[in-house]
């Protein structure tokens, strides 16, 4: 492992586009700390072991692999965003000697069963920021083509509230920075089970920045949104792009419809970063959620966004963790193959996983009091999908195309792209 010069914000854009081939990872052990308390689905332990997993992988102790910091995001950077009085809000919440009562936090979304609060939450809340914000600047200083934060993907965070258990939404925060740092225009692509709202939220107005989002339908699923009409505010047409799925879409059917989206619209709206979420609650394991994905299919979507963003934006790539909630068995697992994703070497999902891992999840799966995880064997589920691409046809009969073919009519034609043929 070494470390990346000190980044350069605004550095030239000739200066960005000759970066050298290598990824940072965003990885300290008190991006931990952001922990709701026993019992709550969003365990740190799936941060520690995805750590874990990287190691033992090898990945951390690369040459061509920079570890950055995670420091706590100050309150102006939190403000891009964000309203003072939930800033202050949540720093309050933050010491339980001068913490206000709960009917006090309940507005600002804390307290709830979903955002419980705790000692510190804003110092954990604010590091998960500052880390993506460390990630931009690794890329916009040149230092790094790709970088990656799996702690981050907060997507849910809305300027006045905390929801879906995210508190400050690192990704909107952060692709505000970038542009304030002069990128030109912002893919950003939520591969999350649930509608990436609070980003499309922050972004809604925004034209240099474009919202994808793959989830499951929100008639079905928090937060209840992400329809195909939702498509951007009266400043920005088109820039708010939603594909509601179905339940118990599989790894295929669920491959085929980000083929038959994001590409096509990546290439038209020809961005200068490509920022991406990679929530592993579609699996189909997750317990929140109800799609059928498994983990090599997780694995083909991460290499399509790299591939994308080779082709359209030199390889300058922003890759957010997120949801995901089979906190000792997928999540270490996906996100391991997101950051081998991110360098250019995937892991081959039928490798096994390394033995001293393996001592170790049974050690913190113990001390957090959760179950030993299933796959305990490979770093994939053994279930290669096949992908159907979009290109090969509609089928009007099948509930997915029908949705896909809505949302691609609805998106396309702002972008200049027939939705029947592109």
């Amino acid at each position: 492992m070494s470390s990346p010069e000190s980044p350069r914000p605004g550095a030239s854009r000739a200066q960005r586009e000759a970066a050298p081939d290598r990824t940072a990872v965003v990885w300290e052990d008190a991006l931990a700390a952001y922990d709701f308390g026993a019992g709550h689905p969003m365990s740190p332990v799936r941060l520690e072991l995805t750590a874990e997993l990287c190691r033992a992988s090898g990945l951390f102790d690369r040459d061509d692999v920079s570890l950055l910091p995670a420091p706590v995001a100050s309150d102006d950077q939190l403000r891009a965003v964000h309203d003072d009085e939930f800033v202050a809000a949540v720093r309050a919440a933050s010491d339980p000697v001068t913490r206000p009562a709960e009917t006090e936090l309940a507005p600002y979304g804390l307290g709830s069963e979903d955002t419980p609060v705790f000692t510190g939450i804003h110092d954990a809340s604010a590091r998960l920021v500052g880390g993506t914000l460390q990630a931009v600047e690794a890329i916009e200083s040149g230092a790094v083509r790709r970088a990656v934060n799996f702690s981050g993907g907060m997507h849910h965070a809305r300027a006045s509230q905390a929801a879906g258990f995210c508190v400050y939404n690192d990704a909107a925060i952060g692709i505000l920075h970038a542009l304030a740092l002069g990128e030109q225009r912002i893919v950003y692509v939520d591969l999350d089970v649930h509608h990436g709202d609070g980003v499309e939220r922050a972004l809604w107005d925004e034209p240099r920045a474009v919202t994808v989002s793959l989830h499951e339908s929100g008639e079905l699923l928090f937060p209840w949104t992400g329809f195909v009409q939702d498509t951007g505010g009266p400043g920005a047409p088109g820039s708010a792009v939603n594909v509601p799925l179905p339940a118990h879409t599989t790894s295929e059917g669920w491959l085929r419809a980000i083929d038959a989206v994001v590409p096509a619209l990546v290439r038209a709206i020809r961005p200068t970063l490509l920022v991406t979420q990679h929530g592993a609650d579609t699996h189909r394991d997750d317990p929140l959620a109800d799609l059928a994905v498994t983990v090599e299919a997780q694995q083909a979507a991460m290499a399509m966004m790299r591939d994308l963003a080779e082709e359209v934006c030199g390889g300058r790539w922003l890759a957010l963790g997120g949801g995901g909630y089979s906190v000792t068995d997928v999540v270490p697992r996906s996100w391991t193959n997101l950051v081998a994703t991110a360098i250019g070497e995937p892991i081959d999902p039928s490798r096994p996983l390394p033995a001293e891992y393996v001592a170790r999840v049974g050690e913190l799966a113990r001390a957090h009091g959760l179950a030993l995880p299933h796959h305990l064997v490979r770093h994939g589920d053994g279930s290669t999908p096949v992908l159907r691409p979009w290109a090969a046809g509609f089928d009007p009969g099948d509930d997915l195309d029908r949705r896909i073919q809505a949302a691609r009519r609805v998106a396309f034609p702002e972008w200049g792209l027939d939705p029947y043929y592109d």
